[in-house]
């Protein structure tokens, strides 16, 4: 009975000197490797000292092909983010998972030693990842020459006035008879030329 006790103790532990750490991996592969680094988790039974994997993300509204799609957008391409008590077994399972590079670390006696995340830069982190509606990725900006491709101005070009990313709209100076009128128009409206 004593060494299931001690067990549950040393879980528990364990849980409670869990740290956050950057793991740096090859870019665009940071969803396999944090599938081939849970795999690992499950097949190593380090449950109890490798607990959260995260690929931190953030939803953004993307303008292609005259369409609105929303994709996942990673917040640090190459990265991802690893709860875990750090010990020489857990560095193993995690340094030695396919697709990681390493830890984002710092020398300590000549030797790189992984360094945990503050906890507020965590929270911050996270909390980022679930903060409300997606953001509007748009690829105008002041200035820049567009044609507008539909409504009564359809075929006009026009120069960038100001763009309103909450809106989604886009104000366009076209010219009419020797005149520049501001028009404003829905990002779906104008491309780039």
């Amino acid at each position: 009975m004593a060494v299931g006790g001690d067990k549950k103790d040393t879980k528990q532990v364990e849980e409670k000197e869990a740290r956050w750490y950057i793991i740096h991996t090859y870019s665009g592969q940071e969803e396999r490797v944090k599938k081939n680094l849970e795999q690992r988790i499950q097949s190593l039974d380090m449950k109890h000292k490798i607990f959260q994997v995260v690929v931190p993300t953030e939803q953004e509204i993307v303008i292609k092909e005259g369409k609105r799609r929303q994709e996942a957008r990673k917040v640090f391409p190459g990265y991802i983010l690893v709860q875990m008590a750090l010990d020489d077994e857990s560095w193993y399972v995690v340094r030695n998972t396919p697709g990681v590079t390493g830890f984002v670390s710092a020398e300590d006696e000549g030797r790189p030693k992984p360094v945990p995340l503050d906890e507020k830069e965590v929270q911050a982190i996270l909390s980022q990842m679930e903060s409300g509606p997606p953001k509007v990725k748009v690829g105008f900006q002041r200035g820049q020459s567009v044609r507008i491709i539909s409504g009564p101005f359809a075929d006009f070009i026009g120069t960038v006035n100001e763009v309103d990313t909450d809106k989604g709209k886009v104000r366009v100076l076209v010219s009419f008879f020797g005149r520049e009128t501001p028009v404003e128009l829905d990002f779906l409206q104008v491309e780039r030329i």
